[in-house]
């Protein structure tokens, strides 16, 4: 008895646009590299990642880090990239100034994809994470050679000196930031509690708002580090930086809002970043 085998016609869909986070660890998985990846995957971009620091965290805060050395940082940086097609990339806390000063030497000679920076200087506390040398200078270094750069109040208030206590003020310290370099500067007003959460934009020609709802709960961990995986993800997919930034600011809301009734830990709960992905994925 023969068999006849038919073939069977099979579809090799593309491969996913790829992203890159360099952060560090959350053990409690709320920030750092576990919130972009999971914003990457839900946005639809295949996550890549070079590891700052590994920290012992959880939602009451960081309890001890140990920051990766530069060269360390550097070797598997080098090794992403040699390798996979990395359209966009996002840092979060770097941990010491080497790795800082490593980034934008990188970024000057070109070796780096489009970047967004989310300058992690000040921890939750409002307490500076760096002392000694001018990390400040670093970071503005690494500015020059970024599409995106989205500090908070605190940070952004540290690198321009400037009292922000105003939406005048803050539209003040975009455009300083933004002379540095950057398309794009968003300084984010999440903190400033209101009817409404509000961040500003400037990217050199005029300011936008972003604005969304303002979400009653204490469950925003990672909040920072999704809004800028986010419009990481969306650069790789070809968009704008004040489109990607638009777009990531509505995802971060939907994400905040369906884990704001969440009970993870006893104290600055996570984002539902998979939950937020749904309507708005890509696939192009």
């Amino acid at each position: 008895m023969t068999r006849h085998a038919s073939a069977v016609a099979t579809m090799v869909s593309p491969p996913p646009k790829v992203a890159l986070t360099i952060a560090g660890t959350d053990s409690g998985g709320g920030a750092g590299v576990a919130a972009d990846l999971r914003t990457f995957s839900a946005l639809g971009v295949f996550g890549t990642l070079v590891v700052t620091a590994v920290t012992a965290q959880n939602t009451l805060g960081v309890r001890d880090f140990l920051a990766i050395a530069p060269e360390m940082v550097a070797a598997q940086l080098d090794a992403v990239l040699s390798d996979m097609p990395v359209r966009a990339a996002k840092t979060g806390m770097l941990a010491t100034p080497g790795t800082v000063r490593l980034l934008a030497s990188r970024g000057a000679a070109g070796q780096l994809p489009p970047l967004v920076v989310d300058p992690v200087l000040v921890t939750s506390s409002g307490r500076p994470m760096f002392s000694g040398d001018d990390v400040a200078g670093a970071y503005r270094d690494l500015f020059a050679c970024a599409t995106v750069v989205t500090p908070n109040l605190p940070e952004a208030a540290l690198l321009t000196g400037r009292a922000l206590a105003d939406l005048e003020a803050i539209e003040a310290a975009a455009r300083e930031l933004q002379a540095l370099g950057p398309q794009l500067v968003i300084v984010k007003g999440g903190r400033r509690r209101g009817i409404e959460a509000v961040d500003v934009a400037f990217d050199g020609r005029c300011v936008t708002l972003l604005r969304a709802p303002w979400i009653d709960t204490a469950n925003v961990h990672g909040s920072g580090c999704t809004l800028s995986a986010a419009i990481a993800a969306n650069l790789a997919f070809g968009l704008e930086p004040l489109e990607a930034a638009l777009e990531a600011k509505q995802f971060v809301t939907r994400a905040i809002r369906g884990g704001s009734q969440w009970r993870l830990g006893a104290g600055h709960g996570p984002l539902d970043q998979l939950g937020a992905a749904g309507q708005q994925a890509r696939t192009d």
